[in-house]
């Protein structure tokens, strides 16, 4: 498994314990549904600048999700 994977893994995780949903967390984030779903999935690495609104979407510290 890749770090990428891994990462998309984390995010999943550390978005169903804050309850919210893909779109919650896409909106939040101001990217689009599809592209954060793919980003769970595994299947794209987000920019440093995405990665950061993510992690402030899901009130985590970048060390919670970052799979290093």
């Amino acid at each position: 498994m890749g770090s990428q994977d891994q990462l998309g893994k984390n995010i999943k995780k550390a978005r169903q314990k804050a309850g919210l949903t893909q779109a919650d967390v896409a909106k939040k984030a101001g990217t689009h549904v599809n592209y954060f779903a793919r980003i769970e999935r595994g299947e794209v690495n987000p920019s440093v600048e995405i990665l950061e609104n993510i992690v402030r979407a899901l009130k985590v510290k970048s060390s919670d999700i970052l799979p290093f």
